[in-house]
């Protein structure tokens, strides 16, 4: 299963992101979506999951949960906007992580590209920093990488460009 990973879009949808994610089954975001729009040219693409972030309203809110866990290609997920940092995570997600046993931890919110193990938890920490044009960050990126029999593999960072603001 190859798996597009994106947060921090803060209401923007870069257009490269459909020559990125064609090629992959599944999208997910991160969180920190912005806009009901990104979910729907998301959508466009491949199946979504997604979970809202802090700055998420309402209408997001009503779509997307605060987080979730799954298990896909043999790979125990937890999907969450903000985790904190690696091995130092909230209290959250530190309850969430001893309830699922995730091998996979992907959040956002710090728009830092990180990947990472964590060998306190045995898991991966994956942050695919920030596609959108707000924040501090100075490029935008996304990860692709593929779920196979428990395993992942073929981890891709993409660089879409310099996290230019619009001219309004």
């Amino acid at each position: 299963m190859r798996i597009g990973l994106i947060s921090d879009t803060h209401g923007h949808f870069d257009p490269k992101i459909h020559q990125y994610f064609n090629s992959v089954d599944e999208i997910w975001h991160a969180g920190d979506i912005g806009a009901i729009h990104v979910l729907e040219e998301l959508i466009k693409i491949k199946p979504l999951k997604s979970v809202y972030g802090n700055i998420d309203g309402q209408e997001i809110r009503n779509v997307c949960p605060e987080y979730l866990h799954f298990k896909m290609g043999g790979v125990s997920v937890l999907l969450i906007h903000i985790a904190d940092r690696i091995s130092k995570y909230n209290p959250q997600v530190n309850r969430l992580i001893k309830d699922h046993h995730p091998q996979l931890l992907i959040c956002g919110h710090s728009h830092i590209l990180k990947v990472a193990p964590d060998k306190k938890n045995n898991l991966l920490y994956m942050n695919p920093g920030a596609a959108g044009i707000y924040g501090f960050h100075k490029v935008k990126t996304l990860l692709r990488f593929t779920l196979d029999e428990g395993e992942i593999k073929d981890l891709e960072v993409v660089e879409l460009g310099p996290r230019a603001r619009l001219k309004q």
